[in-house]
């Protein structure tokens, strides 16, 4: 017989965290290769200059650097829209803006991919708008839909472009997160100053030099 200091209740089981996602991560990969390629041929030419320039040569290369490299990067590499489960994150050349889901009117792609937040529009500049791929879905549309009448519908759901793809899934999580309460809030903007700062000193320094010339 047991006593009551011996009986114990049964502890309850801790609550279950909702699993979290990682981020996906939209970027233009042809915005990327190209800012690639032209921050190595900057790169080589500047590098040259520095290292074999004669006189204020080597100094006009290091303000061309300064003020070149950062804008490049920017309006090349460094566009990216970050979505997870509490808010859209919008990396543009100059400004990166977070918007809780909640916060969240529309994404919509015409001539270029936006999304309406707090009554302001931002453009999403790693999600560019092609009309040859939308075009090219068209396309493939049409010869499954004259091959197959009946399958017309799959098949033009199955191929869409890229850019439409995207806004369609921005728009699901929009739909699905924007009660949650991690997701409320309001827009907050911050201006790219790792790129702004050096670019302005490049672009004081090249003119200090080509005045004084």
């Amino acid at each position: 017989m047991t006593s009551p200091d011996d009986s114990t209740s049964p502890e309850p089981a801790p609550a279950q965290e909702e699993p979290q996602y990682a981020d996906r991560i939209y970027r233009s990969p042809a915005g990327m290769a190209g800012g690639a390629l032209m921050l190595a041929l900057i790169g080589w030419l500047g590098i040259d200059a520095l290292v074999h320039g004669e006189g204020r040569t080597p100094w006009l290369a290091l303000a061309g650097l300064l003020f070149v490299v950062p804008l490049v990067s920017a309006y090349t590499v460094r566009p990216a829209v970050f979505a997870g489960t509490r808010m859209l994150r919008v990396r543009n050349p100059l400004r990166t803006v977070s918007l809780p889901w909640a916060s969240v009117e529309d994404v919509r792609a015409s001539f270029t991919s936006e999304v309406f937040a707090g009554g302001r529009k931002y453009q999403l500049w790693a999600i560019p708008v092609s009309l040859r791929a939308r075009k090219k879905a068209v396309r493939h549309a049409d010869r499954a839909a004259a091959q197959d009448t009946y399958g017309a519908e799959a098949q033009s759901e199955g191929r869409r472009a890229p850019v439409d793809e995207a806004m369609d899934e921005l728009r699901e999580l929009a739909e699905r997160h924007a009660a949650d309460e991690a997701a409320q809030g309001e827009p907050v903007g911050r201006w790219a100053y790792e790129v702004i700062a050096p670019a302005v000193a490049g672009a004081i320094l090249l003119a200090i030099l080509l005045a004084t010339g």
